[in-house]
């Protein structure tokens, strides 16, 4: 019998494909079927004991659904370890009550989790007031992974011109821009954001002076309404910089959205393949296959053993 086997939900089956494949384990891709009155039926494959379900969480609602159903199916069916494989986590930006009566989607989703998995896998979770995401998923194995160990390479095969100005649009971006910088050996810049609603903002730096005829790389973690991203994009055009390229690790936005970035003066936008996206030009299979790897290769060492 196979000791770790990976599943994953119709959406993410590309990812899920190829991390079966580098981690030479059998795949197999969860059924989903929907009923006249929108219920859902979930149909996973035989259960090995160490389960992993890879699912990207972007449109989350129906997936999480899915999720508590092919868990149910496969403890049943004698996984006694379950791991998720998350390349995008969602609702997670929603950490505290700000108005009365809002849920803490954050502390549910956390929860919903602990009670259905043993580990939880992602990159560059969206986090604010929680430190760490063993703060979210209190009791289980949680890793979130750092991006810029998937950035540097592709930046370095770009062969980037020296004087790139490598940029974050807000507060939150400067740890990893400012790691992502110094191992390139560039300089880095961050904006202050202005949010005056969900689709309202205003990127600001204290100083445009070091954008003047330099190119410039901005790189941000997730974009969905694409509102910070042009307005950071037009913030640097009107400070000089000579081009404006984009890389996103989370691309939620809709397609359509690129012909508003152009127009804000970005010549290129590339994305990770945390969420499949036409932009998509940097893969995240091998990074997540190395930190899986070692529930295959415990679960192998116990088969050998009996």
């Amino acid at each position: 019998m196979t000791c770790a086997a990976i599943q994953w939900l119709p959406a993410s089956a590309g990812i899920g494909r190829q991390l079966a494949e580098r981690l030479g384990v059998p795949g197999h891709e969860i059924a989903l079927h929907r009923f006249p009155d929108g219920e859902l039926r979930v149909t996973v494959g035989s259960a090995a004991p160490t389960a992993i379900i890879c699912c990207s969480l972007n449109e989350p609602n129906e997936k999480l659904i899915a999720l508590l159903f092919a868990a149910e199916a496969l403890r049943r069916g004698g996984a006694t370890r379950l791991v998720l494989a998350a390349p995008y986590l969602a609702y997670m930006r929603q950490d505290a009550a700000f108005h009365s009566g809002e849920a803490i989607s954050q502390r549910a989703i956390g929860d919903f989790f602990v009670n259905t998995f043993d580990r939880v896998i992602t990159m560059e979770a969206h986090l604010h007031r929680a430190a760490t995401l063993d703060d979210v998923f209190r009791g289980i194995e949680a890793d979130n992974l750092n991006a810029t160990s998937v950035l540097e390479p592709a930046l370095r095969a770009d062969a980037l011109d020296p004087a790139t100005l490598i940029v974050g649009p807000d507060a939150e971006s400067r740890p990893w821009v400012s790691d992502l910088a110094g191992r390139l050996g560039l300089a880095h810049a961050v904006g202050e954001k202005i949010r005056r609603g969900d689709r309202s903002v205003q990127i600001v730096f204290s100083d445009p002076a070091p954008f003047l005829h330099r190119p410039v790389l901005v790189i941000d973690d997730i974009v969905s309404s694409g509102s910070t991203l042009i307005a950071c994009a037009e913030a640097l055009a009107s400070s000089g910089a000579s081009s404006i390229d984009a890389v996103v690790i989370h691309a939620l936005f809709p397609p359509e959205l690129l012909n508003e970035f152009g127009r804000a003066g970005i010549r290129s936008l590339r994305s990770t393949s945390s969420v499949p996206h036409p932009t998509n030009a940097i893969a995240l299979d091998y990074i997540f296959a190395d930190a899986l790897r070692r529930e295959v290769i415990g679960t192998s060492i116990a088969e050998n053993r009996l």
